[in-house]
């Protein structure tokens, strides 16, 4: 039960709408009018701006608006709107052929978008969703990853305008991103925050079973249904559902999740009637959805319904600056606080590509907490589990307090060089001879790049550096 402070307890509201088509409008007042509201209507955006202009437009709690109207679009209002710092809230309708102006109009301000034409169960959950909007506790700002910015500033820039909105979200980017962390910030900074949150990992969904587990069914529907089974969606109502690859899902999984966008409506297995649903969608994959649209893999309609709000989550390697910040983070939580990453180990992260996003960087701290013994978590620990073996650079070197070779050799002899395991006295070397010999050949051979002559080696680069820093190889003389 929600709070008596919130709308649908006052005893009426009052609902603008904007629409050229007397028989849409008629229908929108209708569906107002059976929710209590009191009806303002206009017909273009001249004597829209006009009723907005009049003292009785402070009482309006919803504004419906059409985006193509006869002296002007609906957008231009909108953004006039935001421009004089209004706080009404506006859900546009468009219809089939205006989709692509719907991310403008969610950039410029509003916070639902209906595709005509809506059933009147459709009308009226956007509405109620635009009224409880006001009330609800969302002007707290997304919480920041490790200094984020460029293309993750932007990220959590729309993230924010995205929490304020009931729209449907379609998040994209590699996998291992962090894009669940995201959707899970949207929601706790929107009105949603404190209901359920549902994630389906819809690539993990047995084809089979995927229509039970996301809609649910009733007992006896199929073969072992013994009892009745609610599926995410219900799991989710009041709530968020996160549908993680929604690219996976087979085509009549997405015929109705189509209609539960559209209708807010869904039909369990063996359903003798639909069931409503107050659940907002929140999707994210790694494909690219307009080419499997054009390949005829998805929906295109459903394209168009989940991609009216979409936020690309960039890579790691194009947020080199949050790097450290999240190892920092992953070496306190799996250490209790106890291990630091040294100014040596942050550099060899920070310039590591990471093809395996955060999800990567997290397993490698996490093995370089378990490997590390002591308080710091050095070169040594992440030459185990760090992703950029082929990029030691000068920084690797001289964090072991020694160079592998002598200065005038810093870029190391040609390929062939060579040495003989005869000492100039014309005795033979000792074991220790020819290992130094031997790994500073390697070194040498592979332009300084200790991991790359450590497999050449046979050895682990733990051992390697450890053999550097004891002082045992000096380098080819």
């Amino acid at each position: 039960m929600r709070p008596k402070s919130e709308p649908e307890k006052a005893a009426a509201f009052t609902l603008f709408v904007v629409d050229d088509d007397p028989i849409q409008r008629r229908l929108v007042s209708a569906v107002a009018e059976r929710m209590g509201a009191r009806v303002v209507e206009a017909g273009s955006v001249g004597e829209a701006w006009q009723r907005l202009g009049e003292p009785a437009a402070a009482g309006f709690a919803v504004l419906v608006l059409d985006l193509l109207l006869p002296d002007g679009h609906g957008l231009d209002l909108l953004r006039r709107l935001q421009a004089a710092g209004s706080g009404l809230p506006v859900v546009v309708q468009t219809a089939r052929a205006g989709l692509d102006t719907v991310v403008e109009a969610m950039r410029a301000g509003a916070c639902d978008f209906l595709v005509k034409p809506a059933s009147p169960a459709r009308i009226a959950a956007a509405i109620e969703a635009a009224r409880v909007l006001p009330f609800a506790e969302a002007s707290t700002a997304l919480p920041a990853r490790p200094r984020a910015s460029g293309a993750m500033g932007e990220a959590l820039h729309l993230a924010e305008r995205a929490a304020r909105s009931a729209i449907p979200v379609l998040l994209f980017g590699e996998t291992g991103t962090g894009k669940e962390w995201l959707a899970r910030r949207i929601v706790e900074a929107g009105p949603r925050a404190g209901r359920p949150f549902v994630a389906v990992n819809c690539g993990a969904l047995p084809r089979e079973l995927a229509e039970s587990l996301l809609f649910g069914h009733e007992r006896g529907a199929f073969t072992g249904a013994t009892q009745r089974q609610p599926g995410r969606f219900m799991e989710a109502d009041g709530g968020t559902l996160f549908l993680d690859e929604v690219g996976d899902l087979a085509p009549e999984v997405q015929v109705k999740l189509l209609r539960a966008l559209q209708e807010g409506e869904i039909d369990p297995v063996g359903a003798a009637q639909p069931v409503r649903t107050d659940v907002r969608i929140i999707a994210a994959t790694h494909r690219d959805l307009e080419r499997e649209v054009a390949e005829g893999r998805f929906r295109e309609d459903l394209f168009y319904r989940l991609h009216v709000f979409p936020i690309r989550v960039p890579p790691l390697k194009d947020r080199r600056g949050e790097i450290a910040g999240l190892a920092e983070v992953f070496a306190a939580r799996f250490s209790a606080g106890a291990k630091r990453l040294t100014p040596a180990a942050r550099r060899h992260l920070e310039a590591a590509d990471w093809p395996g996003n955060i999800r990567q960087l997290e397993n490698s701290v996490h093995r370089a907490v378990v490997l590390s013994e002591g308080e710091r978590l050095d070169l040594a620990a992440f030459g185990a589990a760090g992703p950029g073996e082929e990029r030691e650079d000068e920084d690797d070197v001289a964090a072991l307090g020694r160079s592998p070779l002598p200065p005038s050799e810093a870029n190391g002899p040609a390929p062939g060089y060579r040495f003989s395991p005869v000492a100039a006295d014309g005795r033979p070397m000792t074991l220790a001879e020819v290992e130094r010999e031997t790994i500073a050949a390697a070194i040498a051979l592979h332009d300084g790049r200790l991991s790359a002559a450590a497999r050449h080696l046979g050895i682990g680069r733990t051992t390697l550096y450890r053999k550097l820093r004891d002082g045992r190889i000096d380098g080819p003389d």
